[in-house]
């Protein structure tokens, strides 16, 4: 993201990641924030009083209604190109670990596209580590890990831990929601941190809470990384709910 290429470490091996598909990490400890919300090609079960009666953010259709189709476009020629081999590893490892996360936010009523959130931090790699310290499924710094629950110790290291770590990460997805009120500001804040996004709003719209249309307004304030964030998410949730139409084995369909 930041560079061309990053390192993460799995295990005793070094694994190197193409640009786009590499972990994303929370930047900075900040205040609790609020969650996401939306809908997939699929099916997301809606809970009663759960933030999946919001903004459904579909990936059968354009996604466009915030960024333009070039980029989500463009993101599907990278992962359907010069990074298909990483992607197709990404697409076996999502059977190991989609039931589980689409249980718990089956448990939350939140949307079933957020399992390409972790897609995009880790690969599904449960043992991901970025060079800035962030690890596991969602990759998670030591104080927002610790923040949502989790043990950070020299023995034990729940960021690894598929279930805990993905009932921390969709607390705080949850929380960015309810913060932001919508899913793509909850996910850029996800990427770049709830405090720096917090400030955009504020600066470009007036009111930290937004709608997804916001994101493009305040695009152009955040990161390169953070802005094609949430391309990145949708373009992998559209292959994978067609992989065989990308050439792709494996995935939803």
């Amino acid at each position: 993201m930041r560079n061309i290429m990053q390192t993460i470490v799995v295990a005793a091996a070094v694994v190197t990641l193409p640009s786009g598909l590499i972990p994303a990490t929370q930047p900075e400890p900040q205040q609790p924030a609020p969650v996401i919300d939306t809908v997939s090609s699929r099916a997301a079960k809606t809970v009663e009083g759960s933030p999946a009666a919001h903004d459904a953010w579909d990936p059968s259709t354009a996604l466009g209604m915030t960024r333009p189709p070039k980029r989500v476009d463009y993101w599907i020629e990278r992962f359907t190109g010069d990074q298909r081999k990483s992607f197709a590893t990404y697409l076996a490892r999502m059977d190991s670990f989609a039931p589980l996360i689409e249980s718990k936010l089956d448990e939350r009523g939140m949307p079933h596209d957020l399992l390409y959130l972790a897609m995009i931090e880790s690969g599904f790699n449960p043992l991901a580590q970025s060079p800035a310290k962030a690890k596991g499924l969602w990759q998670f710094v030591e104080a927002t890990a610790e923040r949502y629950g989790l043990t950070v110790t020299g023995k034990v290291d729940e960021r690894v831990d598929p279930e805990k770590s993905t009932e921390a990460a969709l607390t705080y997805l949850s929380d960015l929601y309810e913060r932001f009120g919508s899913w793509y500001l909850a996910a850029a804040a996800y990427n770049s941190g709830e405090n720096r996004v917090a400030r955009v709003m504020r600066t470009v719209t007036g009111s930290e809470r937004g709608t997804d249309a916001d994101f493009d307004a305040i695009a152009s304030h955040l990161p390169k990384e953070t802005r094609e964030y949430v391309p990145r998410i949708v373009a992998a949730a559209r292959i994978a709910e067609q992989p065989e139409k990308y050439g792709f084995t494996g995935g939803k369909s």
